[in-house]
């Protein structure tokens, strides 16, 4: 069985609906689908928990009943029978009604995890009763059933495993199951989210928990390319990545994917393929455990990054220094991207400032501190391995005319990191693509 995972675009109307609907059921084999709440959705219902928050109930009311028109209008073109379409419709205005309840009492945490929950509920519900009507065996599991974190926040995976392994027992023969994306309980039974990669997350931690054949990550792009192609003309589609490539892409730049979301696939050996809800035929880009070496397979860029250099002659060596300086980071909770070190400092990057008048003046305890600003991480992302010769030189030869502030190598045998100003990014990235993709005027096709 294939866990297939759908984004909000790709049942963002009621013809979207039916697209999907026509792609998960064409070859009649058994699936799991996970769908997401219907774009637009989830973030109107963020703006209604807000006015609760405020208690103003009828800023809430407006956009509940804003959002109930337009289900509503989905509704009647999505059916062609009047049982389905009033079936459906009574479901909504129930699940209205239930957003409307929440304007009458004490407003926390929890009420707007339930509230941010019914966007995925109410989409399932549609697609899962068109599927019906349109004559496929189908059926909804709930992901309230299966998905659970533990105390930590983290999925709790032998939980899980149990629990879809259970579900599909007991609701056997089913061409098409479906489920919801995004939301879960947490380890007290509460209704909650997986936040991180969301819906992505959860076709991950399902299709790791089946075993499934493959895990199939549909969006309106057609894979991962090889370079941002809203910056750098000629980018392609690359066709395969080692799980560690993909997760290094993901957390520095490719926004196609979470990097915590393929873990869970990793970990159980099961490929995931990115695709095109727009080009279904397009082979899109598969990650699984094959290493290509001898490769350079895609570029990468993180945005809003800030520099902090420490330098202190007197600590550095000293024992303890840089225990000390990671500490203070630690306990306000900000990660580290790079770090390069001295004999006098240590540079370092972040890319959350929520914390960070108070992580300088901590760190000013131990040396002369500077702070860079609207900074860019350049990430090439391939086999740079110690036995892979000369890519680290290519690389270096797209900086020739690029003031390059750090550059991390070593860490990983998959990446190597240039720190640069956000100024000079898209020269970067271009750069990058004419010495790594290009060769005589020709496109270098990575498999």
């Amino acid at each position: 069985m294939k866990v297939l995972k759908f984004g909000g675009t790709s049942v963002g109307s009621a013809q979207r609906m039916k697209d999907v609907s026509k792609l998960i059921t064409s070859d009649g084999q058994p699936k799991l689908v996970v769908l997401s709440a219907m774009s637009g959705t989830t973030n109107t219902l963020v703006e209604i928990a807000d006015y609760l928050y405020k208690k103003n109930p009828e800023g809430a009311y407006n956009l509940i009943n804003q959002l109930e028109r337009m289900y509503l209008e989905h509704t009647a073109e999505l059916f062609s029978t009047d049982e389905w379409r009033l079936k459906t419709e009574q479901f909504l205005k129930e699940e209205f009604n239930y957003l409307r309840s929440f304007t009458k009492s004490l407003f926390t945490s929890f009420e707007e995890k339930v509230i941010l929950a019914q966007g995925e509920i109410m989409s399932t519900n549609m697609v899962v009763n068109y599927l019906l009507e349109s004559g496929v065996n189908a059926t909804l599991l709930s992901a309230l059933d299966m998905i659970r974190t533990d105390k930590n926040a983290e999925p709790d995976f032998n939980y899980i495993r149990e629990k879809a392994l259970a579900q599909l027992e007991t609701n056997p023969g089913y061409e098409i199951y479906l489920t919801q994306g995004f939301i879960c309980r947490n380890a007290y039974g509460e209704v909650d989210n997986l936040l991180r990669g969301g819906s992505d997350y959860t076709a991950c931690l399902l299709g790791a928990a089946i075993r499934a054949e493959e895990i199939q990550i549909w969006t309106d792009i057609d894979g991962m390319h090889n370079n941002d192609p809203r910056i750098v003309e000629g980018t392609e589609p690359v066709r395969q990545l080692y799980f560690e490539e993909a997760a290094e892409l993901a957390y520095f730049g490719a926004k196609i994917l979470h990097p915590t979301c393929i873990q869970p696939a990793k970990f159980a050996n099961v490929p995931v393929r990115l695709l095109n809800t727009m080009e279904p035929t397009a082979p899109g880009t598969i990650i699984n455990n094959h290493m290509h070496r001898g490769t350079i397979k895609a570029v990468a860029a993180k945005d809003n990054i800030i520099c902090i250099g420490i330098q202190s002659s007197r600590m550095l060596l000293a024992h303890g220094f840089l225990r000390k300086v990671f500490e203070i980071f630690e306990t306000y909770k900000t990660s580290i991207d790079m770090i390069c070190t001295s004999e006098v400092g240590v540079s370092v990057t972040i890319d959350n400032q929520s914390h960070l008048a108070a992580i300088v003046d901590e760190l000013k305890k131990y040396g002369t501190v500077t702070v860079e600003e609207k900074m860019c991480i350049i990430c090439v992302v391939g086999d740079l391995s110690s036995q892979n010769v000369g890519f680290e030189s290519m690389t270096a030869e797209a900086f020739r005319q690029i003031p390059v502030r750090m550059v991390s190598y070593g860490g990983s045998a998959h990446n190597i990191s240039f720190l640069v100003t956000e100024a000079d990014k898209k020269r970067t990235l271009q750069a990058l693509q004419k010495v790594l993709f290009k060769y005589d005027g020709h496109v270098r096709r990575q498999s």
